[in-house]
């Protein structure tokens, strides 16, 4: 796969959510919403959520500890990108307008990269969105410094999952234009995490954010994924260091373990998340902590000092939990070397 050339995107609406700007860009393949949070001095590192989530439904489970946020927010500028039509407060968009591609949409991904004046980016996706930055790094290579993905995708749809996507579309789309609205269990069925978390305080949340998605964005954004193809050859090319999470439980676990076998052993890792389904941001973020820091670590970039004491005592990053020989950079190298770690949960 090679670059494709494209015209300079250009902002149409700026505002300020949650803390961060919220950029409406207008690229080569449609309007995407991008918000930005932190220093734009900084390297940065981009992010793309799954079906029917964006940034603060995926990530704040995450983002919203301390420690990540030490990590994450002292390393990086943070831009999330949206899928089309998932930011908040979306405006449905139109049933006569085209359905991108995952092409498309990896493509999408370099406009916004060009607007921004961005060079070379870390990666972070979860499992659809996992899927489009792994394609956007098999053709934009040089564009790419690192993927972290969660319950990634790889191959193309199976049989069932075709079928029982195109059901639960039909249904999605039913409502549109029946109810002109979806119950949240249908768009769950889609959001293929969630429907394996137990209720809680979590779910709920994301459930009230979930029902604020516009049913026919989400059903365009499930017809995309269900036209995917099979990455695994694309995906034998790339050069940059790949770190996987993926919960025991999640039924992405094979696939998580057939992308890993086909990256280069010298580059990648996976971590296996115990007790865990596929939304690892949201069901248990305090696991991901010690490995991001291995892994950031290949590239020169640490947490600060101050944070690493003032973090609480049942922080994974605690200073009493781990060795200092644990933390050193040897540890993990530029090379990393693959592994399979299973995260146990704290008693």
């Amino acid at each position: 796969m090679g670059d494709s050339g494209g015209s300079v995107v250009s902002v149409d609406v700026e505002r300020i959510s949650f803390g961060g700007k919220e950029h409406h860009i207008q690229t080569n393949h449609g309007p995407v919403s991008v918000a930005v949070y932190g220093d734009h001095d900084k390297p940065a590192l981009v992010t793309y959520p799954d079906i029917a989530l964006n940034y603060m439904s995926c990530f704040q489970g995450l983002l919203f500890c301390p420690e990540a946020a030490s990590l994450l927010l002292h390393n990086f500028c943070i831009y999330h990108i949206s899928p089309p039509g998932h930011e908040l407060g979306a405006a449905p968009i139109s049933p006569n307008a085209p359905i991108p591609s995952v092409d498309d949409l990896a493509d999408q991904v370099a406009d916004v990269l060009d607007f921004f004046g961005l060079g070379s980016v870390m990666c972070f996706g979860v499992t659809a969105g996992a899927y489009i930055l792994t394609l956007f790094a098999a053709k934009y290579r040089e564009r790419v410094l690192g993927l972290i993905l969660v319950s990634p995708l790889c191959k193309g749809p199976t049989w069932t999952e075709w079928l029982y996507s195109n059901i639960q579309s039909a249904v999605l789309l039913w409502h549109v234009w029946v109810s002109e609205g979806v119950p949240t269990s249908a768009v769950l069925q889609q959001v293929r995490g969630f429907s394996e978390l137990p209720e809680s305080d979590i779910v709920q949340a994301c459930k009230s954010l979930l029902e604020q998605r516009q049913s026919m964005n989400v059903w365009r954004f499930v017809q995309t994924m269900n036209e995917r193809y099979d990455l695994s050859e694309h995906i034998k090319r790339l050069q940059c260091r790949t770190l996987i999470f993926v919960g025991d439980n999640s039924q992405f676990h094979t696939e998580a373990v057939h992308l890993t076998s086909k990256l280069d052993r010298r580059y990648c890792a996976l971590v296996e998340v115990q007790a865990c389904g596929s939304l690892v941001t949201e069901e248990q973020p305090h696991a991901m902590l010690i490995p991001m820091e291995y892994f950031l670590m290949g590239y020169g970039l640490y947490r600060p000092p101050s944070q690493v004491v003032e973090c609480s005592p049942r922080s994974p990053l605690s200073p009493f939990c781990i060795s200092p020989d644990l933390l050193s950079p040897e540890s993990m190298g530029v090379k990393l070397k693959p592994i399979r770690t299973r995260v146990r949960l704290e008693v």
